[in-house]
């Protein structure tokens, strides 16, 4: 991995949105044309400076709980390997939504894919796809056997879910890191394009020591003051398009959040 924990500035993690795919109730029937709109995405987020991507089957809208479709996990590859190419060599990871950690494993191992984001790793959350549970100890033994130089980003306190139980947000995040192997904790706000508060990272910063912490939505230029003293980095996606979620990304945008991370380092 090149340095996306240990980097001399706040590291940059663009998203790659992909439009549904074979199988998702949306899917137009063109997979040539979810790939090309990646391929753009991942040009502009590595022109304007990012220093990785992840890609994210966020058109498969209503999301599976767990295990996803083989016909998913093969698009998913292709399209990571779209952006691999199109990004120039940045790192690329992989979220496979909802919470599909060893699909996204293999496609890591596939695609020479570098890191993936599991949203429930340790725990359990109520979520609209219903409960889903962490399964820290299968990923992880997993890893080991077939891709172990994969990193492992975990979401705590996951946007769009409840947690089950009573665990603080800083005793997840221990947990995650201690307990569950995690490479690197992710915190977001409630909603996809809603920040954490300044608070609950400066609380968890404290009790991770120099463990890598990345905000997992709701970063733009205007609250970049206000967070990223408390961080290793950002996964933004959001404020980093043209005219909301579903449309392409700006590279005005890509760039001048650019300027202002390295500007707060």
């Amino acid at each position: 991995m090149t340095d996306l924990f240990t980097t001399d500035r706040r590291t940059l993690i663009g998203v790659v949105h992909l439009g549904a795919l074979p199988g998702a109730p949306r899917f137009t029937g063109n997979l040539d044309a979810v790939l090309e709109h990646a391929r753009v995405d991942a040009e502009r987020l590595a022109a304007g400076g990012a220093d990785a991507i992840i890609v994210e089957n966020f058109g498969d809208t209503p999301f599976c709980a767990g295990v996803v479709s083989s016909e998913t996990i093969a698009a998913m590859a292709l399209a990571v390997r779209s952006v691999m190419e199109a990004s120039g060599g940045l790192e690329v990871g992989v979220n496979v939504l909802r919470n599909d950690a060893r699909g996204a494993l293999g496609v890591c191992a596939a695609t020479g894919a570098s890191f993936l984001r599991v949203n429930v790793l340790c725990g359990a959350a109520a979520t609209d796809q219903g409960v889903i549970t962490g399964d820290a100890a299968g990923l992880m033994r997993e890893r080991a056997r077939i891709a172990p130089e994969v990193k492992v980003f975990a979401d705590v306190h996951v946007k769009h879910a409840t947690p089950i139980g009573d665990t603080s947000l800083v005793e997840s995040a221990v947990e995650t890191l201690e307990r569950g192997g995690a490479d690197a904790v992710i915190l977001s706000g409630s909603r996809t394009g809603s920040p954490p508060s300044a608070d609950e990272l400066a609380s968890v910063r404290e009790h991770v020591g120099d463990s890598p912490i990345f905000i997992g939505s709701g970063l733009d230029v205007e609250n970049a003051d206000l967070l990223l003293s408390h961080v290793t980095g950002a996964i933004v996606g959001s404020s980093l398009k043209e005219a909301g979620v579903h449309s392409p990304v700006s590279l005005e945008r890509v760039v001048a959040l650019r300027e202002k991370m390295d500007a707060l380092t």
